[in-house]
């Protein structure tokens, strides 16, 4: 008999089974169908003792010192700050949108007072967004809109961005001066001996079982349990009850390289060219120190099996609401993260709506509704 099923092993579930086991002393069950922990966070060293994260590149970056704390009782640290560059038109182009871009892109040589009235000229007048084009378009103009996002947003998204919600576009901020960081949150950084080795002291546990390779529905059957805690697509829970919801995902192709570095970033971003949206060099994350390398080369795909990352739509949406109508009716069972409540989170937000979950319901044992 368990207290807790909890299903999936990512940073959701896995801070939950954590909180569940210490704070609580109860007994939990935790699950997934990959035969590994850690979820897309998961990490492990190649043949040539090169860490590489297996699902790209994860930076944790957060604005909340709780969160950050709550982790750095399970891994040191390290400073990596993450940046990004694009490949447009033969050159590279630091991302986010910054006064060095602009300058960059336009060959002027504008300062962080003038670049707001140079961008307010380029821009097109739409007061209220409806889509992720028109989200980019009111802030920076065309000719941006058409080097940086307009192609890349169609790669990634399949779906051209007039068709995509406004807050696709609307998470990569434009910087009024010449900060580069990709993030500005105060607190960032990759765990020195990688998130797999974090993930193992979370579930280090007495009160914690942990079961891989494990189809939740199989072994819902044959555990007793008191309550679950689900991670996984709110849509295969109820059987596609009303439909399948839509997921991006990503195929990734890792190689190795004779030479100390194949790029000089972490990230490369290929907005318009090749079929991959970026490369990731690992050691530049893990700060890694080797005489070889290695990099992920991502492709967007469809995969239902690997579902990343809800597509932002009208229509998604619509089709989450009656699941979560449904899920809300059901006693004992939380839905959480970025699959169970249909929505796009980093990885810190996963951390904080597990722990808000867990201070506001589970440790109260009242069900109250899905959490979003």
């Amino acid at each position: 008999m368990y207290d807790w099923l909890v299903v999936g092993c990512g940073f959701t579930g896995a801070t939950l089974a954590e909180r569940i086991a210490t704070q609580l002393g109860e007994r939990v069950l935790i699950i997934d169908k990959r035969g590994h922990i850690g979820g897309n966070a998961y990490d492990y060293l190649d043949e040539s003792g090169i860490r590489l994260s297996k699902y790209g590149a994860h930076i944790f970056h957060t604005y909340s010192e709780k969160v950050w704390n709550y982790v750095n009782q399970f891994a040191d640290f390290n400073d990596y700050i993450h940046r990004v560059d694009a490949w447009v038109s033969g050159r590279y182009f630091a991302m986010p949108l910054n006064l060095e871009t602009v300058n960059s892109f336009f060959d002027t040589n504008l300062t962080s007072e003038s670049l707001q009235q140079f961008l307010y000229k380029k821009r097109v007048p739409i007061e209220y967004p409806k889509n992720a084009e028109e989200a980019v378009l009111s802030k920076v103009g065309w000719e941006l809109y058409d080097a940086f996002y307009r192609s890349y947003t169609k790669k990634q998204w399949g779906i051209d961005a007039r068709d995509l919600d406004a807050s696709v576009t609307l998470r990569l901020p434009i910087r009024m001066d010449s900060d580069k960081r990709y993030f500005s949150d105060p607190w960032q950084g990759i765990p020195v001996n990688g998130y797999t080795s974090l993930f193992e002291r979370m579930l280090r546990h007495k009160n914690i079982d942990l079961l891989l390779d494990a189809n939740y529905r199989e072994i819902a059957s044959l555990v007793k349990f008191k309550r679950m805690i689900y991670t996984g697509n709110i849509d295969s829970f109820f059987d596609f009850e009303h439909g399948k919801l839509s997921y991006r995902s990503l195929k990734f192709e890792h190689m190795g390289y004779d030479t100390e570095y194949f790029q000089h970033v972490g990230v490369v971003n290929y907005p318009n060219d090749f079929d991959f949206t970026r490369i990731v060099e690992h050691k530049h994350l893990y700060k890694q120190r080797h005489e070889k390398t290695a990099v992920s080369r991502e492709y967007p795909c469809w995969n239902e099996e690997e579902p990343y990352y809800p597509i932002p739509s009208t229509q998604s949406q619509q089709l989450y609401r009656k699941y979560e109508e449904a899920a809300n009716k059901l006693r004992n069972v939380y839905f959480c993260g970025r699959l169970g409540t249909y929505r796009y989170y980093n990885m810190d937000q996963c951390v904080a709506q597990a722990l808000h979950l867990f201070e506001t319901q589970v440790s109260k044992r009242e069900k109250v509704t899905v959490v979003g």
